[in-house]
């Protein structure tokens, strides 16, 4: 069955442009694994998370729908990629100690892949996913982040976004919760990097198609205005949404 493909004309910006999970979720969802042995990473995209798990697991699986995703993913030894969707679940029946879906679990049909998160697990093994929404910088800027996402992008976006939308509370989890600790993710960003991320974003690919502009381009004045100098760096930053169990 096709899937909808959203981010692979975005796979060069993506890899580029998109900000680091941080360090202490990873080693938290290592934590809560009674085994370190197999990791898999969902719908991996440019291989952000499966390279950080491999820090804590001797062995990763990263897939992804995408094979333009998976060609620029982040090269490392423990990983190993696949171009696969994530419904399929090719892996061998109880063999996995951790499944990571990051920013990503909205996109799936959730029956399915949660059939094969069941049949893959091992004894003891974790199903963790989750997403972050708009990042906030300072209230001038994040006023026009806001309305590039509301009032420019907003009939752009795909309808799964919603659950973006609602910290992932809108989704169903059919597993035993596990209480998370508050990640975020941190960048110390020049105005170009922000544009740059700015410029990942799915719905605006739909918008360039549909009307031939670039939609960052329309708010670019504005967000120098709320910026300032434009080397200058600034804190942005995303608070992640967990979803976190056991089968």
């Amino acid at each position: 069955m096709a899937f909808d493909d959203h981010f692979s004309p975005l796979a060069e910006p993506y890899a580029r442009y998109r900000p680091a999970y941080p360090k202490e979720l990873f080693r938290w969802l290592a934590s809560n694994c009674a085994h370190h042995s197999l990791a898999w990473d969902a719908g991996t995209g440019n291989g952000q998370a499966a390279v950080a798990l491999a820090v804590h697991f001797e062995h990763v699986v990263a897939t992804d729908a995408s094979f333009s995703q998976v060609s620029r993913a982040r090269a490392d030894k423990g990983v190993h990629y696949a171009v696969m969707r994530s419904e399929q679940a090719a892996i061998g029946t109880g063999t996995v100690d951790l499944v990571t879906v990051a920013q990503a679990l909205h996109w799936y049909r959730l029956d399915e892949f949660y059939d094969g998160v069941r049949q893959v697990l091992r004894p003891g093994g974790v199903l963790a996913a989750w997403c972050y929404g708009l990042c906030t910088v300072t209230p001038a800027v994040d006023a026009v982040i806001l309305h590039l996402y509301r009032d420019v992008l907003g009939e752009y976006w795909p309808t799964e976004r919603r659950h973006i939308d609602t910290a992932y509370q809108s989704l169903a989890f059919p597993f035993r919760r596990l209480k998370t600790p508050e990640f975020f993710m941190a960048q110390r960003w020049t105005l170009d990097a922000l544009v740059g991320y700015l410029s990942t974003w799915s719905a605006g690919a739909r918008f360039a198609r549909a009307t031939q502009q670039h939609a960052v381009a329309l708010v670019r004045s504005e967000l120098e205005s709320a910026w300032g100098e434009p080397e200058n760096r600034q804190q942005v930053c995303w608070p992640l949404s967990l979803l976190v169990g056991h089968p």
